[in-house]
C-alpha cells in the first residue's frame, strides 16, 4: 500500500498569524490520523515561523502512528530531535528568506556532513532521510551518507507543464529506481495535490508521499477527514 503522511506546518502557520492558540496543529494531527493517515510531518525550523517546539513535544507523546521531523541540519535542532526521538527524521535546506523550501540538499557535497549527523541519529534508533532533488548522484551520495530513505523533490514536476510533465515523470523515475537498487526506501513530497499525485503514486518504487499545502486549503472547504480521505482515494486508484 502507498501510504500518505499530512504535513500539519501550514496550519500552524494559520495559527501563528494572530499569535493566539488556535487553530491547533495537534488537533489537525489527530484528526488526519483518524482518517487514516500513515504518518504525521512537521518541519521546526530555525525561526520557528509556523510548527513550535512544544507542538512537537506534544505531538510525539500524543501520536498513534508516525512522527517524521522535517529540519535543517543545525546543532540546535539536531539536539531537539535527540531528544524527542521521532521515528524519522527528514534534513532539508532551509533559508529564513524562502517561503517554503525550495529544493533539495546537495548531498554530494556534503557527504562526510551528512554521514556524521546520520549516524548521531542511528545511535538514538531515528531513521533518515534526506530530501533531495531527483538526481542520481544525489541518490548515491545519500546511500554513502548512511540514510535509510530519500525523498524526492517533486516540485519541479509540480510546477512542469506540457511536454515537461513526462520528462520530469521520467527523472523521478529513473532515481527512485536507483534509490531502490542501493536498498534506500522511497518516499516524495513538494506541490503535490489531488490533480498530480495520481502519476507519481505509479512509480512503483516510491513508498511514501508528504502533502500539506494542498491538503490544507482542500480542507478549508470540504473538512481535514474528507481532504485526507480523498487523497487516499487517489493513492489506492494508482496501485490498480
Amino acid at each position: 500500500m502507498k501510504r500518505l503522511s499530512v504535513n500539519i506546518d501550514h496550519v500552524a502557520t494559520l495559527r501563528q498569524a494572530r499569535g493566539e492558540s488556535e487553530p491547533d496543529p495537534v488537533g489537525a494531527a489527530f484528526i488526519a490520523e483518524t482518517a487514516g493517515a500513515d504518518g504525521i510531518v512537521t518541519h521546526l525550523r530555525e525561526d520557528r515561523r509556523h510548527i513550535q517546539d512544544r507542538d512537537v513535544y506534544i505531538l510525539r507523546k500524543t501520536l498513534k502512528t508516525k512522527l517524521d521531523l522535517e529540519m535543517a541540519a543545525t546543532e540546535e535542532i539536531i539536539n531537539i530531535a535527540l531528544d524527542v526521538v521521532p521515528e524519522l527524521v527528514t534534513l532539508v535546506p532551509e533559508r529564513r528568506q524562502e517561503l517554503t523550501t525550495e529544493g533539495g540538499l546537495d548531498v554530494a557535497a556534503q557527504v562526510a556532513r551528512f554521514k556524521e549527523v546520520t549516524a548521531r541519529f542511528h545511535k538514538k534508533n531515528i531513521l533518515v532521510s534526506l530530501f533531495i532533488a531527483p538526481a542520481k548522484e544525489q541518490v548515491r551520495a545519500a546511500r554513502s551518507a548512511g540514510a535509510d530513505f530519500v525523498e524526492l523533490h517533486t516540485g519541479e514536476y509540480a510546477n512542469a507543464k506540457g511536454s515537461t510533465i513526462d520528462d520530469q515523470l521520467e527523472r523521478l523515475k529513473e532515481a527512485a529506481m536507483v534509490a531502490a537498487k542501493l536498498g534506500l526506501k522511497v518516499n516524495a513530497g513538494h506541490g503535490l495535490d489531488y490533480r498530480n499525485l495520481k502519476a507519481v503514486a505509479m512509480i512503483d518504487e516510491i513508498e511514501e508521499f508528504s502533502i500539506g499545502h494542498a491538503l490544507i486549503s482542500h480542507a478549508l472547504f470540504v473538512g481535514m477527514e474528507r481532504a485526507v480521505k480523498e487523497l487516499i482515494d487517489i493513492l489506492k486508484e494508482a496501485e490498480h
